[in-house]
């Protein structure tokens, strides 16, 4: 029985293919990356079962070669979507092919793979984790299409939950704060000040820095696994105190 992970060859998705290789789960690597899925996958313990797809998660033909190797492995018993990109802009400034490509990626492909997958993890009576995010349930400026996806991503991950509990199949959303990832990595880059944008990322959470990949992966592990099997329609923060702290409070240090 397999997990089916996406966004595999980076950051939240590679920290989760990795975790959960360390409990011997077969597994089916989804990214567009090739060769960042070849390093993930080298990566993997010798006797760890696997398959690589490699393609883009907004296309139907991606999430049907994830669900056809899923099979070879003997059934798809748990998803963990990550794949997603970040763009900026607000709701006026926002072009049409920008909105378009952040909802095929963060929120059609989960559409398109739970489609594929369902079948299989209703046999199995499966798991599936959608990387949300606190821009799930709040907003930061000028992410108008990201933050439009992510709570997208919130409502799919709670009506399939709705829709197949009686089938025994869970599903569940996870709303990391900030993680460091590439993806945060190449936002930092491209700041004017990047020292100072880090401080200021890092001083955002109360804990007093941004999450590892490692740390959202064992929850994620932990969601797919039998520990976790009265947990459905969940949306559980990973986020370092982030959405607990009443923003502009003042300082007591």
């Amino acid at each position: 029985m397999s997990v089916v992970v996406t966004g595999a060859a980076h950051g939240i998705g590679q920290a989760v293919a990795m975790r959960l290789a360390a409990e011997g789960r077969p597994l089916v690597l989804v990214d567009s990356d090739a060769t960042g899925l070849a390093g993930t996958a080298k990566a993997l313990p010798a006797d760890v079962p696997h398959r690589l797809v490699t393609g883009s998660v907004a296309e139907r033909a991606t999430a049907d070669a994830a669900a056809a190797a899923a099979h070879d492995l003997g059934g798809a018993s748990g998803l963990s979507h990550n794949a997603g990109i970040q763009r900026y802009g607000s709701a006026l400034d926002t072009t049409q092919d920008c909105w378009d490509e952040v909802i095929a990626t963060n929120l059609s492909a989960a559409f398109l793979l739970s489609q594929a997958l369902l079948p299989q993890l209703i046999v199995q009576r499966g798991a599936m984790v959608f990387m949300a995010s606190v821009q799930g349930l709040a907003s930061q400026r000028h992410v108008a299409a990201y933050t439009a996806s992510k709570h997208g991503l919130i409502g799919l991950s709670k009506s399939i939950a709705v829709d197949f509990a009686s089938q025994g199949v869970r599903a569940n959303a996870v709303a990391p704060g900030a993680i460091d990832t590439p993806m945060l990595r190449d936002a930092i880059a491209s700041a004017p000040s990047p020292a100072a944008l880090r401080r200021e990322i890092d001083a955002m959470h109360p804990l007093g820095r941004a999450g590892h990949a490692s740390e959202v992966a064992e929850l994620v592990a932990f969601l797919l696994s039998d520990r976790a099997t009265f947990i459905t329609g969940e949306v559980i923060r990973i986020d370092g105190g982030l959405l607990a702290l009443i923003g502009g409070s003042p300082s007591q240090d």
